[in-house]
């Protein structure tokens, strides 16, 4: 069975770097066409590929943390998509810093939470008037840390990817009678994405893959091969779950 998105549309929040730009680009391989927001990097450079494939595509800037900019830059991107967004991909997030618990202001936490936890629930809410077709797929990337607590100075980082589990498995409840489906992925170690370079050492990351089973790190393919399954029709029946992508390092 191959994977078929034609007719579908998409929106991925972050979608202009690392595992945002790897699912945007494997969505719109599969057919659908794919709107993207950005933060800090407006290159164009992934919205050019999604055309080269025939697919429509628009990038947006977007502070996904606050909820007015997000209420106005939606339907903004939905009427890029012919006024339908049927994958919603809430992949906005930054750890912002590495914060121990005991020096952190009130300001880092909710910087923390907002760009993680916040940012989902808006963009979400922002979409689901496009989304009522009695077809929909909702996907959050989450993390590793909500397992495992993360590295030094994650605490916050941790809590918020965690919650985004919970908001993850509370919505797959309730729009499960619109014939939407949410399921969240929770990434480990996945190099080539600007994360790992600015809060990681070369050290730190031999050390990390010293201790995953099948000895090597992601990449953002890995994530988007995961997602691009959970939106599509072989998925249909799963809501609510967590897929994990750590090559071992964590499961059940």
């Amino acid at each position: 069975m191959s994977i078929n998105l034609a007719g579908k549309t998409a929106l991925v929040t972050g979608g202009n770097t690392g595992i945002g730009q790897a699912i945007a680009l494997a969505l719109a391989q599969a057919g659908a066409d794919v709107a993207l927001t950005y933060f800090s990097n407006p290159d164009e450079q992934t919205v050019t590929a999604i055309r080269a494939l025939g697919r429509k595509s628009l990038a947006l800037r977007l502070d996904a943390t606050d909820s007015v900019e997000v209420n106005q830059v939606v339907p903004e991107l939905a009427r890029s998509l012919d006024d339908h967004i049927d994958i919603l991909v809430n992949n906005a997030g930054h750890m912002v810093g590495r914060v121990p618990v005991a020096e952190m202001s009130d300001e880092h936490w909710h910087d923390v939470i907002n760009v993680n936890l916040s940012s989902a629930f808006y963009c979400t809410r922002a979409v689901l008037p496009y989304m009522r077709t009695g077809w929909g797929r909702i996907v959050n990337i989450s993390s590793l840390a909500a397992r495992n607590g993360g590295g030094s100075g994650a605490v916050a980082y941790a809590a918020a990817k965690a919650g985004l589990l919970g908001l993850t498995r509370g919505l797959a409840r309730e729009l499960a009678p619109w014939g939407i489906t949410v399921n969240a992925v929770a990434p480990g170690l996945i190099l080539e994405t600007p994360f790992h370079t600015t809060f990681n050492t070369e050290e730190g990351r031999q050390a990390a893959i010293a201790t995953i089973p099948l000895q090597r790190g992601g990449v953002p393919n890995d994530v988007a091969g995961a997602v691009l399954f959970l939106v599509s029709d072989l998925a249909g029946f799963i809501t609510g779950e967590v897929t994990e992508i750590n090559g071992g390092a964590w499961f059940k």
